[in-house]
Parts: structure tokens; sequence; C-alpha cells
């Protein structure tokens, strides 16, 4: 018997020192590594793959036609193998300062980088993530600066008859303070949610630092779930871990923007703010910007500022509220009377919804209606979102 046990321990210590030595003795590849001339090495172990690409929007991109228009899809690169079985991939040139996001293909199936730990999922895909630090970019990183409170917050939204959530940030000092401060609502695009813009958009690095810089007023902002049919994010409802879908009920039929009231009610009454429209700013992208610009235009004397990025106008569904979309140009012709603080936009000049959004300036300036306008490389991406947040923020409220 005691032999038997003998050689079960020694069994367990063989097993327990192998679980160890892969937990703390083995070396993963470094990948990515941010070289001194801004190149970036890629490595993987994939001893038995054929094949192994890397697709990631630091490549030159390639066009994809979806149902809703054609786009400009993350490019791809092909690593080169050694003996050892390790790919690796360096980018030909320098990269300029920015968020990057990523993914492996082996032998055909998109993996996230295993050497990665930081990744992000963006509706149904997880992407690897890294950060190209300097310039714009250091707005997206978390600086030695007071730092804002982001929150999960549920709210009752009787419109839709659902308990439903938010993400609320509230700048520093809020908590230990008196003051009331203005409020932008932030609105995400199709198949995203209350999570897209503190996730891809990093909004609340980029309203800690320009706050802490004095280049932004102090502000809460409101992101929320403008998929009117969910109570919140994939696998954080009562509906359990479902597969997260473009393909939502009641997106862009009027539903959404019949309960915004809802969230304003919430708002008001939840947080220290200031309840006028000097103080109240809409603003959201693709998706988003398309219910930011129809909610301005039913509700013209409630939000001082506007801001459309790659707002996916013209692009409403049939049925549903029609009326929220009816007479736009003199819905238009309303808010301009009551004059907007800053009605703004951006757009990128290979975005799919180029042309809607030229057609809806070349209506403006028929009437010759005040905006502010910004035209940027790339199409329809975060990396463009996260530039027109951080340009659209300093203007708000002063």
């Amino acid at each position: 018997m005691k032999r038997i046990l003998l050689s079960l321990c020694l069994g367990g210590m063989a097993v327990c020192s192998l679980a160890q030595q892969n937990l703390f003795g083995g070396q993963a590849p470094k990948s990515p590594e941010i070289n001194a001339d801004n190149t970036v090495t890629f490595r993987i172990l994939a001893p038995n793959a054929q094949s192994v690409q890397i697709t990631g929007d630091f490549l030159p991109t390639q066009k994809m036609t979806t149902p809703f228009g054609e786009y400009d899809a993350p490019g791809t690169a092909s690593l080169s193998k050694d003996d050892k079985g390790l790919w690796t991939y360096t980018t030909t040139e320098g990269l300029t300062p920015e968020l990057y996001l990523y993914n492996m293909v082996i032998d055909g199936v998109k993996i996230t980088d295993p050497s990665n730990v930081y990744a992000i999922r963006d509706i149904a895909n997880t992407t690897s993530i890294f950060l190209m630090a300097g310039g714009r970019a250091d707005l997206y990183k978390v600086n030695k600066v007071p730092h804002g409170t982001v929150a999960k917050v549920w709210y009752p939204c009787p419109t839709a008859g659902l308990t439903r959530r938010m993400t609320v940030y509230t700048p520093a000092g809020y908590e230990t303070g008196r003051q009331k401060y203005p409020v932008l609502y932030l609105l995400h695009g199709i198949g995203g949610d209350e999570q897209a813009w503190t996730e891809l958009g990093r909004a609340a690095q980029i309203l800690d630092n320009l706050i802490a810089q004095g280049k932004a007023k102090p502000m809460i902002v409101v992101m929320t779930n403008g998929n009117i049919s969910q109570e919140a994010c994939p696998g954080e409802t009562s509906e359990g871990f479902t597969v997260p879908t473009m393909a939502l009920p009641k997106t862009m039929d009027g539903y959404f923007e019949q309960a915004f009231p809802d969230v304003i009610q919430f708002v008001e009454k939840t947080y220290r703010v200031q309840k006028d429209k000097a103080h109240r700013a809409i603003a959201g992208l693709s998706m988003g910007g398309f219910h930011s610009f129809f909610i301005a235009l039913n509700h013209p004397d409630t939000f001082g500022y506007v801001g459309l990025f790659s707002a996916a106008v013209d692009q409403q569904q049939k049925g549903g509220l029609e009326q929220i979309y009816a007479n736009r140009e003199q819905k238009i012709d309303r808010l301009f009377a009551r004059h907007p603080q800053l009605f703004w936009m951006g757009i990128g000049k290979t975005d799919f919804l180029y042309k809607n959004n030229a057609e809806l300036r070349h209506y403006l300036d028929s009437k010759n209606y005040k905006y502010e306008y910004m035209e940027t490389e790339g199409g329809h991406i975060w990396r463009n979102w996260r530039i027109y947040l951080s340009e659209f923020v300093p203007l708000l409220f002063r």
C-alpha cells in the first residue's frame, strides 16, 4: 500500500512539475514587439501550420462589399517560418502613433495573437490590440492625470418596456463635489452596444486627457445601447450568452429615437447636470450618427451641439415609425432656425457613406447653414471615430 501511495505521489508531483513548467518555465515568443524604428514584429509558434498570415489595420486596405455597402477592410500579409516552426512578420515601415487592431490567420482560421493578452470584442469578432504612443495616440493612453469614473448603469425604459443599461462617464471630482455638469450623449454604430465607445473608442481616456489638459470642459458622457430591442450588450442580459450580431430588430426604424427621452429623463433625475439646451450635446458614429441626427431634428430645442461621425444618414428601414424620418428638410430648417451652437460633421474620404454625407452638406450649403466639417483619410473605421471624438469634445459647452 505504501508503495502504491508513493507511486501516486510521485506521479502527481511529475504532473504538477510539468504544469508549473508550462506556466512559469516556457518562454512564449514576444509578439507584438515594437522596434526602435517603430516597425513592429509579430511572432507565433505553429510548427505544424502550412500557412500563417496577419491581418490588421496597419496594413494596406482591401475593398469588401457587404449588404451595407463597400468598405475598406484590413489588409493581410504572410509570415515567414523558420526551422523551429516560429513564424515571423515585421512591418515594412515604421508605424505612426495609433491604437492598432489585428488578428493571426492559421491555415484559414482567424485567431487572436496567443502571445498578446490584450484583445477587444467588436460585434462578433475579437481582435488583438497594441498602442503606438505619441501624437494624438497619447490621448488614448492612461496617463498620470485625474481620472473619471466609468459606470454601467441600469435604467427604466418604459417606452421600450425594458430595464436597459447605459455606460456613464463622470469626470474626476464628481463624487466629492457639488458642481452641476453639461452632458454629452454619445452613440455607437450598428452591431455595437453601450460598451463600444469605452472599449474601442477609448472615450474615457480621451475625456480624462483633454479635461486634464484644459482643452475640454469637464462633462458627463452618457453612452447608451442603441439597439432598442436589447437590455444591454450580449452576454450581460437576461437572455444569457447570445451570439453578437448586426442583424437586430428595431435598429433604424424610429423606435430608438422614440425612446430616447427616457434616457434624458433618467440622467437628469439621477446625476447633477445642467438641464438646458446650452448644456446638452448629442453625437454618434454611423448608426449612432443617424440616431443623433434624427433625435436632434425631432427635438430642436433639446441639444445645442450635434455631432455626426460617418453618419448613416438616409439609411432608415422601411416600416416602423416613419414619421420620425418624414419631412427631413423641413426639420433641418426648423433645427437651424433655433441656432444650434455647433453642428459638426466628420467622415473618411473612402467611407461608403461619403456620398450620403456629401448630399446632406449640399443641402446645408444651399441654405447657408453654419456647420463644421472634417474629412480624414480612410473609411468606416474606429481610427477615424476616435479622431472625431477628440476634435468634437473640445468644442463643447464653450
